[in-house]
This record gives structure tokens, sequence and C-alpha cells, in this order.
């Protein structure tokens, strides 16, 4: 991992509250916030836009094989670009979320996208959530967390955000794919956020990263 620069990785399974508490966490920090999820949505949004099956990995590669796809900082926050059209709202519909987990799955996309996320590092401290952020993409770092919740609060909260995918079955998807599945890295300190408010979330990561030696 890069000597100079720290990583504070951020893992859990979808709407656990991990993006929201990273943004904030980063913000209070003064460290960039890295959405690693953003990434692999906004490849899904671009293969389907090509009208790409994504069951077809082979097609699905080659897809991205031609993609330009640019990551950014912007006040703070980590933006994606593919094909110089900078990616927001689009990638978070309800196509995306039913794809996403397929196209993360293959391995040489994960491959692709995990190299660019340590770019990050060459230049910033960063808060990054994801999926495999300690276990896999900086797995030297020590300062670990993974945030959770109930399967009920969770579906909760998908559905307050007007949307509609299934938690259980992403649950699945992400913890049996073979490259890269969603554990609780070693190392992690475990925050369960299902009876927390974003606020008291936040303070626990942030009480978490005292107990691993952090300082500002």
């Amino acid at each position: 991992m890069n000597q100079i620069h720290r990583a504070v990785a951020i893992d859990g399974p979808a709407a656990s509250g991990k993006s929201t508490v990273a943004k904030r966490l980063a913000a209070s920090l003064g460290l960039v916030m890295v959405n690693s999820g953003a990434m692999y949505r906004a490849v899904t949004w671009q293969i389907l836009q090509e009208k790409i099956d994504p069951e077809n990995s082979a097609s699905v590669l080659e897809a991205m094989n031609r993609m330009e796809i640019e990551c950014g900082v912007e006040d703070g926050l980590s933006t994606i670009a593919i094909n110089g059209r900078l990616l927001t709202t689009e990638i978070r519909g309800a196509e995306v979320n039913e794809h996403v987990s397929k196209i993360a799955s293959i391995p040489e996309v994960r491959e692709r996208l995990v190299a660019m996320q340590r770019e990050y590092l060459d230049n910033n401290d960063v808060v990054m959530e994801g999926r495999d952020i300690g276990s896999v993409v900086f797995p030297d770092t020590p300062f670990k967390l993974y945030i959770s919740a109930s399967e009920e609060v969770r579906a909760a909260r998908r559905a307050k955000d007007g949307e509609a995918d299934a938690v259980a079955q992403r649950d699945a998807q992400d913890r049996q794919r073979k490259a890269s599945p969603l554990k609780v890295s070693d190392g992690s300190i475990v925050i369960d956020s299902s009876d927390l408010t974003i606020e008291g979330t936040v303070e626990a990561a942030r009480e978490a990263l005292i107990k691993f030696g952090w300082e500002d």
C-alpha cells in the first residue's frame, strides 16, 4: 500500500448506509470519498446503452476494452466518466440495479477497476466504500470498517429512496460470486446501523478509527 497516503476502507451490503457514512466521514476528516460501486454501475450503464447482454462475459469484456474510463475528484468526491460523459444519477436506475452484480462478478472487470481504485491513493488520503475494499483493494490498510444493517431495515431504506431492487437477492449475488465476494475482512470493526441514525453511525465510525490509532 502507498506509504504516504492513507485509506479508510468501508465495506458492507446494499443499503447499509455505507455510502452516506463514507461521504460524511470523509468530509469531517478532510479526505476524498471514493464510491467504488459507482465505477461498476458506470460500466454496467454503458454496457446496457450498447445493448450488450450482461450475461455474455466475452461481449462485456470486448466492450469494456473499448471504453475510455476516467476517474476524478470534484469537491472531495470521486467522479466517473465513460467515453467523455460524466455519469451521475443515470447509474442509479432500476435496470442498472438489476444487472450490476452480474457485471461486477466478471474477474477481468474487477481487475481493471480495482487498479483504478488503487490509483486514488497516489494523490489523496481516501475513504473508499464498496464490497471488497478491505479484503482486496486495500488489504494492508489498518483502517477497516464494515457497515451492516438488518435485511428489513435495508429493504425499507431502498424503498424510501424509490429503489425496488431485492436486497436479499443482491446480498446472495455479492456473497456468492467467485471474484472478490462480499465479506467482513480480517481486522474490520463491524458497525450495525440498524438502530442508529446516520450521525450515530458516523460517530461510531470515528470512534472505531480512534481505536485503530487514527491521527488527524
